[in-house]
């Protein structure tokens, strides 16, 4: 199921290979969000044309609408989105923090009120699972509870035991089978290194396939990157080197590679996808696009698609880049479509920052096998 194909001797970064049931997929790798069956704006060709090997879609806004029962229905997310490599479904975990206000928290599940429509969801670890499956998913989240930043001490070491209890209570219901889809647990406990050690050994004890770290993306905790990092490191270290690591939506580039050093093998962030809705584009740095020992946080620059200057700017947003978006248009053409509001725009900057991104990975795998990182 998981294989390290290369150790770094000057890091912890590792070459790996994950195999799902809608293929393998090469570490370490981003997974593009595909929150309700779609990348905002891209169809699953676009995804598969800058380099996707994989996507991450959200339980808990499929299981409302269109619903995980029509999703199977029709024949699962994979043929309904028309998507053909794996697919990653979060818990519904993070919507216990962002959704805070519609919800209730008990030893059993947590209770959703829709905002929208208030329909009432009752998530409990059997249920994540079972909606997971519909779905067709080829890694399932267990359900976990994520606090924010400005909970206490005693508010994040309960999380951490219910964590643990949900859990516990999902190992009876986790698939079986030798194409099965991967189930991976959550690790929480905030920046206090004991509740992330807690967290870990009871989830390590576990039958699980691999295990994420969440819990650090948050507003006030990602903030303070030294601290984020300093957790990441601390709990990556605790995780079984022969099963995956997954840090659950981090981050801007250099953050990623930080990790990567760490001994993480796969994250998600909306941040690509996310800026370029508001303008701002990721290119690489006139250095080069080589990542390495040298220039670690030199390697991009953003800019912001909207600024005056561009107005006449008769070249490609990044010259080094091979996306369709610059190969095709300027950065005058995209600088008109942002001021006029033309979709067209955010379309074609999200096709080139997911296109940064993937190549940005490509790119330290690359440096691992070389030995540069």
């Amino acid at each position: 199921m998981f294989q390290i194909l290369k150790t770094s001797k000057i890091s912890s970064a590792r070459i790996s290979r994950l195999a799902t049931p809608h293929g393998t997929v090469d570490g370490p790798f981003f997974m593009p969000i595909a929150t309700r069956g779609a990348v905002k704006h891209l169809a699953a060709d676009e995804l598969d044309a800058v380099g996707a090997s994989i996507i991450l879609s959200n339980t808990y806004h499929l299981s409302l609408r269109p619903g995980a029962a029509l999703v199977a229905r029709g024949g699962g997310l994979h043929r309904l989105m028309s998507w053909k490599k794996p697919i990653l479904t979060d818990s519904g975990g993070f919507q216990v923090f962002s959704l805070a206000r519609w919800r209730k928290v008990t030893d059993r599940g947590v209770e959703f009120r829709d905002p929208t429509t208030g329909q009432r969801v009752f998530l409990t670890p059997r249920r994540a699972i079972a909606i997971q499956r519909q779905l067709g998913s080829d890694i399932l989240m267990v359900l976990d509870e994520c606090v924010g930043f400005t909970a206490t001490r005693d508010q994040i070491a309960a999380a951490v035991d219910r964590t643990t209890r949900w859990a516990q209570a999902a190992v009876p219901h986790l698939p079986r089978g030798r194409r099965r889809p991967l189930t991976f647990a959550i690790v929480q406990g905030g920046v206090y290194a004991p509740l992330r050690k807690r967290s870990a050994q009871a989830l390590v004890a576990m039958p699980f396939d691999g295990y994420a770290i969440g819990g650090l993306a948050l507003p006030g905790i990602h903030e303070s990157r030294g601290k984020m990092l300093a957790t990441v490191g601390q709990t990556a270290a605790l995780l079984p080197p022969h099963k995956p690591r997954y840090l659950m939506g981090v981050g801007k580039p250099e953050e990623i590679l930080a990790a990567v050093k760490l001994g993480v093998d796969m994250f998600d962030c909306v941040i690509p996808t996310r800026e370029a809705r508001h303008g701002r584009a990721y290119v690489w740095s006139q250095s080069g696009r080589r990542i390495g020992s040298r220039g670690n946080r030199l390697f991009y620059h953003t800019v912001q698609v909207k600024n005056k200057r561009l107005k006449t700017r008769f070249q490609p947003l990044d010259k080094k880049c091979k996306c369709f978006c610059c190969k095709n248009y300027t950065a005058a053409y995209l600088n008109h479509l942002f001021h006029v509001n033309e979709p067209l725009g955010q379309r074609l900057v999200t096709l080139h920052n997911l296109k940064f991104y993937l190549d940005s990975m490509a790119e330290i795998r690359r440096a691992i096998r070389a030995g540069s990182l």
